[in-house]
């Protein structure tokens, strides 16, 4: 048992110290605006069955977008879960198409009981990416070319993204109720650039405009869950989930300069607030689950988030309130088999649609995606590899203005369950 604590807490000290500027390396456009890509949320068992999470709770997994699942923890038992993620992106346009791919960390996350009925979780996972690299060149006889400007290259081109740390506790009070609560860590740089390059490079002079936006806070998390047992194992959860909406520690630097081929440069514009302040709007999840024990689960979300509210120093006007439902199921043969591999697999799909909270070119992006999985049980033991696939679209609603950028993810993570602080009669 101490030997597996070591390897735990190392692999965890160094996934942490590794993730803390890791970050995808997909080029969207639609990393752009705002605060970047938003990151699906939850583990590979969640993100497999469409997103869903607020009203389900398991004592091999961690669903920290509702902290009273934390209270399902078995006593003297510990949890582990760590992914990574394959993404590959594809865009199309009238007239050209693109794709970009990347290896990342997905999540670490950790749970394990204080008490019966008492549990606590921890982990790091991020929530926004921004990075992109989108270049356009204007020459004679392009759309757009005048003759007393030129020809000429603009690029623009972003990297950084968000993380959040959390550490959470859930706990059952009586028989029907679990109520929990997270606080995390928020924390995050974006850089952008956007410069406009003359194709007379020697005798005009350039523009070069740069951005870097610095986010840090710190929020909470509430959960409450019902849960309901009927005859032969069946159950029924209800549960409901609120991040609290919170002003964040921001600074925000802006300089547009221009500058020649002769290391000539004048500055345009300069902003520099230490001060400023990130509005970030909460989240409301609700979420009923329904199932029979270690045979199937079944699960449906609605989310809202008020982006409308949200308040990004250098963006205006770019986000929408959104809504998701993710629904999603999970279906086990025999979880007790002990000769067959595939009766103990657990099998997994899902879907999610909504909007996203972008709006571009006066459009609200719209999203939607499906989404299976395994989860494959390893020998003698109750750990887990858990194998995700997702396939997500975002395009413009009934529109050929905005981009369709076809997402696909891949995910695999090891998921440690293990009875601990327990001494074995035989070896």
């Amino acid at each position: 048992m101490r030997n597996k604590l070591i390897i735990v807490i190392f692999f965890s000290l160094f996934t942490f110290a590794f993730t803390a500027t890791a970050q995808k390396l997909i080029d969207s456009p639609y990393s752009r605006f705002n605060l970047g890509s938003l990151q699906p949320v939850g583990s590979f068992r969640s993100l497999s069955m469409g997103g869903v999470g607020t009203a389900m709770r398991d004592n091999s997994s961690i669903y920290y977008s509702n902290p009273a699942s934390y209270s399902s923890f078995d006593t003297v038992s510990f949890v582990f879960d760590f992914g990574l993620d394959y993404g590959k992106n594809y865009i199309n346009g009238a007239s050209s198409k693109f794709k970009s791919d990347d290896i990342n960390f997905h999540h670490l996350l950790m749970g394990f009981p204080l008490a019966k009925g008492w549990g606590f979780a921890v982990g790091i996972y991020p929530i926004t990416s921004g990075y992109y690299n989108i270049t356009s060149t204007v020459g004679t006889g392009d759309p757009g070319y005048d003759p007393n400007v030129g020809g000429y290259t603009v690029t623009h081109s972003g990297d950084g993204g968000i993380n959040k740390f959390f550490f959470g506790t859930g706990l059952k009070i009586g028989k029907h109720i679990s109520v929990g609560a997270n606080m995390y860590f928020l924390s995050g740089q974006l850089k952008r650039i956007n410069q406009f390059v003359f194709t007379d490079y020697y005798n005009v002079f350039h523009n070069n405009n740069a951005e870097l936006l610095q986010i840090k806070g710190v929020g909470t998390d509430f959960g409450l869950q019902y849960m309901a047992s009927f005859k032969n194992n069946y159950f029924l959860n209800a549960g409901v989930s609120l991040s609290l909406s919170n002003n964040y520690t921001t600074k925000y630097n802006q300089l547009s300069e221009k500058y020649s081929a002769y290391g000539v440069s004048d500055t345009i514009s300069f902003v520099a607030d230490n001060s400023a302040k990130t509005y970030i709007p909460g989240t409301l999840s609700l979420g009923i689950s329904f199932g029979k024990k270690n045979k199937f689960t079944t699960g449906i979300d609605y989310i809202m988030t008020k982006w409308s509210a949200a308040k990004i120093p250098g963006s205006t006007g770019y986000a929408a309130d959104t809504k998701t439902i993710a629904i999603g199921g999970e279906f086990i043969p025999d979880r007790f088999s002990n000769y067959n591999l595939l009766s103990r697999i657990e099998y997994r799909i899902g879907a999610h649609f909504g909007e996203n909270y972008l709006i571009i070119n006066g459009q609200q992006v719209k999203e939607k995606g499906a989404s299976i999985g395994l989860g494959i049980p390893l020998r003698r033991t109750w750990n887990k590899i858990n194998l995700y696939l997702d396939f997500t679209r975002k395009s413009g609603y009934g529109s050929t203005s905005l981009r369709n950028e076809d997402y696909l993810t891949m995910g695999l993570s090891l998921n440690l369950y293990d009875n601990w602080f327990l001494k074995r009669k035989y070896e």
